[in-house]
């Protein structure tokens, strides 16, 4: 299955791209399908299941659910615009998506959160259902939100076992392990880097490849000085305080002191990260990378790297982008990098092995460190549970990124220390990830119903 980094790397908002996202994205696939219908739709109904509806409201889940089923999306999301459809279709019950009739849709009503009937799919399900005059149900669709943005129907669920044993890709180098990807990397003498790049050409031109990637770093670039520029509350109730900033304006001052310890460049680390993850949590203008929850680790590496790292240019951005998806895409194809199914260690620890690879890489690392690095950032955050606070993406998660792209430059340093020769390799990390996370209790894994979420005061 090829995994293309415009589908690792996605522009969307925040604060979570399997519950604010994936839902917005449902929604419209279901507009899409309507629109194709024979069907004279008159209303519309959405239920939540699982952990869209246990931290549904915290991932403002309805929210998303509402604006999706109004047409919004998030690559072109506006937030003015939709905070004036919100108010119209609570105030009115209808809903207005383009290329349709105006539909009944009462959000007090008509969206659903079903604590009590999970879905066999995914933990991430939802029910969008059309009806007609009376009320019966004309049309009806089950979306699985699997992570980073990508959503499924229920059939497309069930037939990825057969697709990933059928499937022929089209692709130069169609590594689906880290083993393949060495092999093909030693048979080739190509990088990581380059090896994704060629697979990118079969689909997208030379001009496209570097354009998105381009856009991707700006979007995270802003992302990163919005984040350590805004001061406040975030919302949701707890009363969290914007911090980076402060930190930022702190570690400015203490620039060029002789006595400035030499863990402070920790803290460099974690702002960057930290403003990201501020800014998602205040539903702001993110990439996945490969989450929203985890969408702080990969920029604040890669601003720390420009930043702080003697020789570095932002001319290979694009290589560090291209081996991080490629990373990426093994944790998502043969594991997880959904929290509601594997827990952090499926989201933060995927980004640290993102981000370590991708710094091992620009650092002049062979595919061989390269893929050591991935797998000690991965390796140590192995059974990393997801406990959002009330959830809401905030405690611990802001923090947590901080902690990730630390872990992933330490990682990446480790491994150029080596030659990449090492005990445990990147496949079996991603398959222990796997096996931890379909152990793990389902408390665990982003309901808010143990570790943290029930041990910290939620007001």
């Amino acid at each position: 299955m090829f995994l293309s980094v415009f589908d690792v790397f996605k522009i969307g908002i925040g604060p979570s791209s399997s519950h604010t996202m994936g839902p917005m994205v449902a929604a419209g696939r279901f507009l899409d399908m309507l629109r194709a219908s024979p069907f004279q739709a008159k209303g519309l109904r959405a239920s939540l299941h699982g952990s869209l509806a246990f931290t549904g409201v915290g991932h403002a889940t309805d929210r998303a659910t509402i604006l999706g089923l109004a047409g919004f999306q998030p690559d072109s999301y506006d937030a003015q615009k939709a905070e004036a459809a919100l108010t119209q279709i609570r105030a009115s019950g209808r809903v207005a998506p383009p290329g349709l009739p105006e539909l009944a849709f009462a959000p007090e009503s008509d969206l659903i959160f079903d604590y009590d009937t999970p879905l066999p799919g995914h933990a991430n399900a939802m029910v969008l259902m059309a009806t007609d005059a009376q009320g019966d149900v004309l049309m009806r669709e089950v979306f699985y939100s699997i992570g980073g943005g990508f959503v499924l129907t229920e059939a497309e669920l069930n037939a990825l076992p057969a697709e990933k044993v059928n499937a022929r890709s089209p692709v130069p180098y169609p590594f689906r392990s880290g083993a393949e990807m060495l092999e093909m990397a030693a048979r080739s003498g190509r990088s990581i880097a380059q090896m994704k790049r060629l697979n990118e050409r079969v689909f997208h031109s030379e001009g496209e490849i570097d354009a998105g990637l381009a856009r991707i770093w700006q979007v995270m670039s802003a992302c990163i000085d919005r984040g350590l520029s805004t001061t406040g509350i975030l919302p949701g109730g707890l009363q969290v305080r914007r911090r980076a900033q402060g930190i930022h304006a702190a570690l400015e001052a203490e620039r060029g002191m002789n006595l400035t310890a030499p863990h402070v460049i920790n803290d460099w680390m974690s702002v960057y990260a930290m403003a990201v993850n501020e800014e998602n949590a205040a539903g702001g203008q993110v990439v996945t990378a490969p989450t929203n929850g985890a969408a702080g680790v990969v920029p604040a590496v890669i601003r720390y790297w420009l930043d702080h790292v003697p020789g570095a240019t932002p001319t290979r951005i694009p290589d560090f982008l291209l081996t991080a998806a490629a990373i990426g895409g093994l944790c998502k194809v043969n594991a997880s990098i959904s929290g509601a199914e594997c827990g952090c260690q499926a989201e933060v620890g995927s980004a640290a092995a993102m981000a370590a690879a991708g710094l091992a890489a620009v650092l002049g690392g062979t595919p061989e460190q390269v893929e050591n690095a991935a797998e000690i950032a991965l390796e140590h955050h192995l059974g990393m549970t997801c406990d959002p606070v009330k959830g809401l993406v905030q405690v611990p998660c802001i923090e947590r990124n901080g902690l990730g792209a630390i872990k992933a430059v330490s990682a990446a340093s480790l491994a150029l220390r080596g030659d990449g020769q090492h005990l445990v390799s990147l496949d079996a990390c991603i398959e222990t990830m796997r096996q931890t996370g379909r152990d793990m209790h389902e408390k665990y894994k982003e309901t808010s119903l143990g570790g943290l979420a029930v041990n910290v005061p939620n007001c």
